[in-house]
């Protein structure tokens, strides 16, 4: 597809609720705050300031992308929901991006090269107690493993560790700081969760028009796992 898609961008996975309107690659604008359990409140108003703010109309996007999780049972449902609804009443597609996915490129673009080999990364939403959410991708943003919930200890990730450099990121990434840090491959970037981040992962799709179905689609949960004391390798037991 040839035509510069005009975007809305909807993430509330985390604590975040954030909101971004791009343009082909170029961001316009973004609507963002970090104040915990507000996206019922906050979501919609960020939409309007947006468009107001960048003089578009909701009419004029052509599609709506939002992050599908893992992350907050709460977030996903109320920016699932939105971007359905959105989409429905304009007759517009859906892309859907992995929360996890959204951190990694979002890790990436903030990575600053430093002439050695190109890290890889784990990219983490804090679960509960010592656990997070994680997705391993590679050195080209490509998963190298499915997203699974793993209990951080000193134990976890280490042949990983062994094998690659690796950018730990997102929420999740302070459990595992302390613990990680004294590896040499072991490398920690701060960026917070933005909606901006879903923005390359989305065009990829939307040159594919790998769009979701609007009526069917769900949030991705992982709610669903056995939580294994640390992997041997990867983020999967026995693998």
């Amino acid at each position: 597809m040839t035509k510069e898609p005009l975007l809305l961008h909807i993430e509330t996975a985390t604590e975040v609720c954030s909101v971004a309107l791009s343009k082909g690659p170029a961001i316009l604008g973004v609507e963002e705050s970090a104040d915990g359990n507000s996206h019922s409140k906050n979501l919609l108003p960020f939409i309007e300031r947006l468009m107001a703010g960048t003089a578009h109309r909701i009419e004029e996007i052509d599609g709506v992308v939002v992050s599908i999780g893992p992350g907050s049972y709460t977030g996903l449902r109320i920016g699932t929901s939105t971007a359905k609804g959105i989409a429905y009443s304009l007759g517009k597609p859906v892309i859907t991006v992995g929360t996890l996915e959204s951190i990694a490129y979002g890790a990436a673009e903030s990575w600053a090269d430093d002439g050695l080999p190109a890290p890889q990364y784990v990219a983490m939403i804090d679960a509960r107690r010592m656990e997070v959410f994680a997705g391993h991708y590679d050195e080209h943003l490509q998963e190298v493993d499915t997203p699974a919930a793993v209990i951080v200890d000193e134990n976890a990730f280490r042949a990983m560790l062994d094998e690659h450099r690796i950018v730990f990121c997102g929420n999740g990434m302070p459990k595992c700081k302390e613990l990680l840090s004294p590896h040499p491959n072991a490398l920690f970037v701060e960026q917070p969760l933005s909606a901006r981040s879903l923005l390359k992962p989305a065009l990829k799709k939307w040159e594919a028009q790998a769009f979701a179905d609007t009526a069917y689609f769900e949030p991705f949960y992982l709610k669903e796992y056995v939580a294994a004391k640390p992997v041997v390798k990867g983020l999967h037991p026995n693998t």
